[in-house]
């Protein structure tokens, strides 16, 4: 007969309370590894699925990811006649928020470097990449937008012909695929009041230059918009993504921009380290608190309660030591307990998380290391917290039984 399980089922109701006290406490454990990993994978998402082999961006930034980087569009022609360059794009990357139905709708914002890059390799759930070079948006389901709907962004609106799933930014807002040329309008939008007070400034800047004086016909020029301007640049992109040809030696060609005087060039893991030793790095380290304080808390309840119950079983096992039972046994049905205890509630927490976890903000991803790391805990944890009662139960004399 094993003591252990009789015992358990003498006291179900009590047990089954505390095996789900445990199971959720262990659930917020598995659920801070899993926050932690859906934080480096939603950061590191872009960077694994453009498929680009180096990033130019601004001269002495960590951009464009880590921090704010610009640089001029025509850089991408600059690129693409390096020896080792076999495609060179455009890249725009910046977050909006609007407002939808009353509500507050964060949007990070992608160009695609059309007509070179429709989105293709966007996993699509639902529609089709990009088929035209304005208006057209590829979007991620968490923003709720569907096939077929329209979104005003700046003073244009767009048509989603595409949704993909799980394409998050490193700040948990779901993307929206545009072309960089809409991209751009959206980032450098103003409001007309505030173009027509710039060309009045023009204007009347004009006014007083010498040379707009010797030729009035210039001053025609302030009215025309900023794009047709030829003393101002174009708007500038994020940073070019290239993509070397088979054979080519990366760091070759890396050195080579490095050469240029106007940018820094990163390789794709140089950017991934730059994220996850940057702004991923504190989350990383505020979680594992997390996880380290949960865990010995979870440590500290389970003995409480292990030593509670063997406290309750005091005349029994003293009973048992009378009637001659060797310790092996008693001692067994403390450790039994503390092991069936861990596993119940470990198994409480991955079936409850699995339900509760796809509807928490940010994506939980359970990896089956960490799994397998947390088991691995519970289990020390079982048999550590069981030495409070073993201690207790050691102490007990065979003749407690007769009072």
């Amino acid at each position: 007969m094993n003591l252990a399980m009789k015992d358990i089922r003498h006291n179900l109701g009590r047990f089954l309370l505390t095996a789900v006290g445990i199971g959720m406490l262990l659930m917020v454990v598995m659920g801070m590894g899993g926050i932690y990993r859906g934080v480096v994978e939603d950061a590191t998402l872009l960077i694994d699925r453009v498929g680009a082999d180096l990033w130019i961006v601004q001269r002495d930034t960590r951009g464009p990811f880590a921090e704010l980087s610009r640089v001029p569009s025509n850089l991408v022609f600059r690129a693409a006649t390096v020896p080792g360059v076999q495609l060179s794009r455009e890249f725009v990357y910046h977050t909006v928020q609007r407002q939808r139905d009353g509500k507050p709708l964060r949007i990070a914002v992608l160009g695609l470097s059309w007509p070179t890059d429709k989105g293709e390799w966007v996993p699509l759930i639902t529609g089709r990449p990009l088929g035209q070079s304005h208006y057209e948006m590829i979007a991620d389901k968490s923003l709720g937008l569907g096939v077929g709907e329209q979104l005003e962004l700046g003073k244009e609106t767009y048509t989603v012909v595409g949704t993909t799933n799980n394409m998050i930014s490193s700040g948990g807002d779901g993307i929206a695929f545009v072309t960089v040329a809409d991209a751009q309008a959206i980032q450098f939008d103003v409001p007309g009041e505030a173009v027509r007070l710039e060309r009045a400034a023009r204007e009347a800047r004009g006014e007083v230059f010498e040379l707009a004086i010797q030729q009035p016909m210039m001053l025609n020029n302030a009215a025309r918009p900023s794009g047709e301007l030829p003393a101002v640049a174009r708007p500038q992109i994020s940073a070019v993504m290239v993509t070397l040809s088979p054979g080519a030696d990366v760091n070759h060609v890396a050195e080579t921009f490095s050469g240029w005087g106007d940018v820094s060039v990163f390789t794709a893991d140089g950017q991934r380290e730059l994220l996850l030793k940057g702004s991923v790095e504190k989350v990383r380290q505020q979680i594992g608190l997390f996880r380290v304080l949960l865990t010995v808390i979870a440590a500290i309840i389970m003995a409480l309660i292990l030593y509670t119950l063997t406290l309750d079983k005091i005349h029994s096992i003293a009973l048992l030591k009378l009637i001659g039972a060797p310790n092996t046994v008693i001692l067994g049905l403390i450790l039994q307990q503390a092991l069936i205890l861990g596993v119940v509630g470990f198994g409480i927490a991955y079936l409850v998380g699995q339900q509760l976890f796809p509807m928490f903000p940010r994506r939980v991803i359970l990896a089956e290391s960490d799994l397998l790391q947390l088991a691995g805990i519970v289990l020390a944890i079982s048999v550590l917290s069981s030495l409070l009662g073993i201690w207790k139960t050691m102490k007990v004399s065979p003749n407690e039984a007769l009072t």
